[in-house]
Parts: C-alpha cells; structure tokens; sequence
C-alpha cells in the first residue's frame, strides 16, 4: 500500500483513535483512493471550531483523502447487517474510510470519516465512490437536522474529484468529510454475534459503553444497560423524526447508530401531505420504512440488538433470551413517552392529560383526511391560525387549552420553538442538485444551507422555502446514494 502525503504541521488534527486500537477483527486498514482534480465545495467552519479544527487548513486535498492528517489512522469498520430484512453476515465500510477520532471542545469523541473516498476491503465489487447529488443532499439535510434539533451526524467538507462515477449515467463524483459520535451500528454487533466472537462482542461493548454510556461502565449487567441505554436513545430518535415529518427510507440494522444519532442519509425525505404511509426509497416496493412504520421498524432493529447480545446478557441463553425479550416489549411505551410528549409542544402542552393521545390522534387523522401540509398546519397553529382543515378539532384543542397553566404569549413561543418554518422540501433540494450536477451552480445549495440553518425563525426574503410543491413538483421518489 502507497503511502499518501500528509499535511504539514500547521493543518494537524489532534487525532486519538481509540476504535484502531481495537482488536483487529473489527476493521482493516486502507487508505483512500487519490483522485485527480478535487475541488473544495464547502467547509463546515463552525464544525470546524467545534472540533478544534483550524477551518483555513481544511483543504481540497484532505477533503477528497488526496493527503491524510498527521496521527490519522485510516480505516474501515467491519459490520453485518439485515437489509430490507434480509440478514448479510459482512457488509462493512464498502465506501467510507474512518480518518480518527478527535476529542471536541465539549470533550466529547468525534469520529472523522471520508465518504465516497474509494474502495475497501468491504466493498463487495463496489467503486468505493460517491457522487456528487447524494454528497450534497447529505450535507444539507444532516445539517438542516443539526439545527432542527435532531441527533445527526454532521457534515465538515465535500469536495468534488474531478472523476466520473458511473451509475446508470456518467456522474461527477465527490467525496463527503462526515462527523459522528461514533460509527458504531446495531450491524457492528450482529458482524461479531454472527461469528460467534464473544471476546471481540465483549471487547465492542465495553467500548461503546465507554464512549456512549460511560455511566453504565458499574452496572450489574452492562450488556442489559446497554440496551436500555440504546432502546432509550432510539425512542428519542425516531420520535423526534416524526415530529418534523422525516422519513429515513432505508432503516436496515447497518444504518442505525447505538449512539441515537441520525445516519446515513440515503432515500431519506420529509413530508409534505401528511399521511402516515408515506414512502419516499424507490426500492421499498412494500413500504417497510414508510412514515408510520419506523417505529415499529426500530422496536425490530433493537431486538436484533437484543440477539446479537445474548452471550453478555446470561451466560443460560433461555434465561439470556428471557430478558431480552422482556426489555424489548417495553419498547412501544418508552416511544409513546417520548412521542407524546413532543406532540403536546407540538400543540402547546405542557400539562398533561389522559386524553391527549386521543387529542393528538385526532388531529392528525384530520390532517390526513384533508392532506394538509404537515409543516405548514403545524406553523400555523403556532401564530394562532385556524386552518380551514381543522374547523371540527380547533374547539375541542381551545377547550384543552384553557386548562393548560401558560400564557398565550408563552403557548405561541413554546410553539415556534418546535414547529419549523423551513425544512428541506424535497422538490428544492432535486432542483439544488440538479442545478449542481448540471450547471456547476452552488448558489441554490449555499442558499438553502442559509435558510435551513434556523429553521424555527421566520426569515425575510426566504417565504418560498416555505412553500410546498407545486403539482408539478412533486418528489414522490428517493434514491439510495450508492
């Protein structure tokens, strides 16, 4: 393997890979693919800050892996993974090289990671490269996510490669630079549980207790806390997808993070008319990951979790199966928790009532029956408007809301501050792309970035990100960025 250049000292990250020092069963060494005219798109510099990065050392060379980090360890992660439910025992990093970790200036552990930057060991016939429309739509809408509020992953660089990539058309390629807490998935667990490697599944577990839940590091049974830990950070997750009108799209075992983040952000799209069996993947023929199902989706994630811990839980696997299988059940009650409560901001709650799912519910099947635009009804009840749709619901919602102990002043606040303005409406990120795929015009993208970086504030000049789509603008479809 060639060595690639690295930097000079003055654009040294302060790099600590603890996941390299893992057992080597968990990832290969490989160092990215050099491309031959890479081009800086967009550095992240609050990101940047945040990391301890100096924004004005972050170059199209490190952007694109041409040149890596002093201290960097490139890498790619083993894990397996059940896709559309179906169970691959080795999947892996097929396009994405792990840099290293650095510690923020929070203190928290951050992974670096370079997507589309050539192949590895994982990747099963693949080219290891990305294009450039899902670099872009990745960039965006994990950062539209970040100021939502939403755990994600975070986007630093994205560079162009100056190379095709070749899908069913010729496309520019580009390279992704992407920051997450860790890397590590319910598939990294199910690679180990699959091969039966209890040591290397007690070595991945006391790691990611350690650098997620370093509470629990005492616990009586770590593998359970664990669990608990996941399950908990997951109902979180999800219900706070939902509540913006996010639909991931493609939900497999790899593609959910045990640190309760958002990752890849492939077939995923938000909602314009409300209704619960939106599907968005041009693959998910049988909406497995529609809107509605997600839930329900992360329960059975979980419980692959569940099963790829048996040997830690018990060493009597019945009695390992017991209690798996006991915690898992719990799950619908930790997501309607979390999920009530973020509905009730969502109207203006803050007290609670027995009937406010019944409340709840009942709006949104309106919604539904009205297909009303889930971001623009919501936004509406904020300032205090009566959409037409929900004249049957509006008197029952006062009622409940005489009862509640804020202001009106205090409501509408409380209100504007979950209830976006702008999210990333899928018509104008396809026309953002399409202006980058085809033109070379980054304008719509830096425009959009703008806008979606305070989504909660009502912007002068920005009323059309506002809009939904026009019938001839609709996006029913997504696709994967593979």
């Amino acid at each position: 393997m060639t060595a690639l250049p690295q930097t000079s000292a003055r654009s040294a990250i302060a790099f600590d890979n603890s996941y390299a020092r893992l057992p080597g069963s968990m990832h290969a060494g490989v160092l990215p693919t050099p491309v031959e005219a890479p081009r800086l798109i967009k550095v992240n510099q609050g990101l940047a800050a945040e990391l301890g990065i100096d924004p004005e050392a972050l170059t199209a060379e490190m952007a694109v892996g041409n040149v890596v980090p002093p201290g960097a360890s490139p890498l790619a992660q083993a894990y397996a993974g059940h896709q559309f439910g179906q169970f691959v025992p080795q999947l892996g990093d097929g396009r994405a090289i792990l840099l290293g970790e650095v510690v923020d200036q929070n203190g928290r552990r951050r992974d670096i990671q370079l997507k589309g930057a050539g192949q590895t060991p994982f990747s099963r016939r693949g080219d290891g490269r990305a294009a450039l429309g899902p670099v872009l739509r990745e960039y965006l809408v994990s950062e539209a996510m970040h100021a939502l509020g939403i755990p994600t992953t975070r986007a630093l660089m994205a560079a162009t490669t100056g190379e095709k990539v070749y899908r069913e058309t010729a496309l520019p390629g580009a390279v992704l630079t992407r920051v997450a807490a860790s890397h590590i998935r319910v598939g990294t667990f199910q690679f180990f549980a699959a091969r039966r490697d209890v040591e290397s599944l007690k070595a991945l577990l006391d790691h990611a207790v350690a650098r997620h839940y370093p509470e629990l590091a005492q616990a009586e049974n770590p593998a359970l806390a664990f669990l608990d830990a996941v399950m908990e950070a997951q109902a979180r997750l999800v219900s706070r997808w939902v509540q913006v009108g996010f639909v991931h799209g493609v939900m497999n075992t790899d593609n959910m993070a045990v640190s309760g983040e958002t990752i890849d952000y492939g077939p995923c799209a938000f909602m314009d008319a409300y209704d619960p069996a939106t599907v968005f993947s041009s693959i998910d023929e049988y909406g497995r990951y529609a809107y509605d199902n997600q839930a329900p989706i992360a329960m059975w994630n979980l419980a692959r979790l569940a099963e790829a811990l048996l040997s830690l839980l018990d060493e009597d696997r019945d009695e390992a199966i017991r209690i798996a299988t006991a915690r898992v059940e719990g799950f619908p009650q930790i997501y309607t928790r979390h999920w009530l409560a973020g509905f009730r901001r969502k109207i203006g709650l803050v007290s609670e009532e027995e009937g406010d799912l019944e409340l709840i519910q009942a709006l949104l099947d309106a919604m539904q029956l009205a297909r009303a635009d889930f971001t623009i009804t919501f936004r509406a009840l904020s300032h205090g408007g009566e959409p037409e749709a929900l004249a049957g619901w509006l008197p029952t919602w006062r009622e409940r809301l005489a009862r509640d102990p804020q202001t009106e002043a205090e409501r509408r606040s409380l209100m504007g501050s979950v209830n976006p303005a702008y999210i990333p409406r899928n018509h104008r990120v396809e026309a953002m792309i399409r202006a980058a795929v085809d033109r070379q015009d980054y304008a719509p993208f830096e425009e959009m970035l703008r806008v979606l970086s305070s989504p909660y504030e009502e912007q002068a000049g920005a009323e059309a990100y506002a809009e939904p789509p026009g019938e001839t603008e609709k996006v029913y479809r997504t696709f994967c960025g593979t």
